[in-house]
């Protein structure tokens, strides 16, 4: 391996990547990307696409998944800090439906790769998150998918969040623990939960 360490998650399709960093009083220097060593770790995902989002305090983006084409991501944060959210959606899978989150943020350098065939999503913890990944396939207008963010089923312990699940994915009266409303799209606050949207 070389300057990238690549740590399997707790779930199967899904790794913490820790970049090297090397700074001193100037600043610092590090290899995001090293297609050698994702090989090495039996990575062998080609990316085609890369992506760059901004978001303030308290947006959170997800659970989305994409229907005919599904993406692997690689994202990380490069501004403040967000916590990370995959769902395993695969029908034969052992933990189908299990997350697992990590905290991304500008001083850990921290990124995570999730395979294809996982719901995405992430809390903005910070006052301003910009958040970059790159995918291994490109766009597809109308095939995107969702998930309700707070679904009980699947169990997301969001940090920080504050608030009662009242039967829907609406954000309404949830906040950060200071005060910071949650803020959602709305197409965000209409998905339904797992059990609803995939049925076997």
């Amino acid at each position: 391996m070389g300057q990238i360490k690549i740590v399997k998650a707790p779930i199967e399709g899904l790794y913490v990547i820790e970049p090297a960093v090397h700074g001193d009083s100037r600043g610092y220097f590090s290899e995001t990307y090293n297609q050698r060593d994702m090989q090495e770790a039996g990575l062998n995902m080609v990316f085609v696409q890369d992506n760059e989002s901004m978001s303030t305090k308290g947006v959170l983006r997800g659970l989305h998944f994409q229907k005919e084409f599904p993406q692997g991501k690689l994202v990380r944060v490069i501004k403040g800090a967000v916590f990370d959210v995959a769902v395993d959606l695969r029908a034969d899978s052992p933990t189908y439906g299990k997350w697992y989150g990590i905290e991304l943020t500008e001083e850990n350098h921290k990124q995570f790769y999730i395979s294809e065939g996982f719901a995405h999503g992430f809390l903005v913890l910070s006052d301003e998150a910009k958040f970059c990944y790159k995918v291994t396939d490109f766009y597809h207008p109308g095939d995107e998918g969702g998930l309700a963010w707070n679904d009980p089923e699947i169990g997301i312990e969001w940090p920080q969040l504050v608030g009662e699940y009242k039967g829907s994915p609406s954000g309404e009266g949830y906040t950060l623990s200071d005060g910071t409303p949650l803020n959602l799209s709305d197409k965000d606050q209409k998905w339904s939960g797992i059990k609803e949207t995939f049925k076997f």
